[in-house]
């Protein structure tokens, strides 16, 4: 069952990614309202996904599987960091998207 937290910390990471792409989708059809909660929603499943990580680290801790954390951390380590990456930069990408829409939106009139 503690296995299901790898699974989960990926599929969730994947919609924080998801999730800025479709705002940035949605941008175009000048629905600005949706673009607030998308991109909370993506900071959150980003930050649901570490957390996942961080209990499967607490777990193995717990039961004295050193060699396996030693063999891990390096690579969650990195994951994470990747994750909260492009997490980072797709809502900042999507926010700047959304700017430049709102500003031609009002030269429109």
């Amino acid at each position: 069952m503690i296995g299901l937290l790898n699974i989960g910390s990926l599929v969730i990471g994947l919609i924080a990614w998801l999730l800025p792409v479709v705002g940035l989708m949605q941008s175009k059809k000048n629905d600005f309202k949706i673009w607030g909660l998308l991109s909370s929603l993506s900071l959150s499943a980003c930050s649901i996904s570490l957390i996942f990580q961080l209990y499967y680290q607490y777990h193995l801790v717990n039961i004295e599987d050193w060699s396996a954390l030693m063999d891990t951390t390096g690579a969650v380590i990195f994951a994470a960091t990747v994750l909260l990456g492009v997490t980072v930069i797709l809502n900042i990408l999507s926010l700047v998207v959304l700017f430049k829409r709102m500003q031609t939106a009002n030269y429109r009139g």
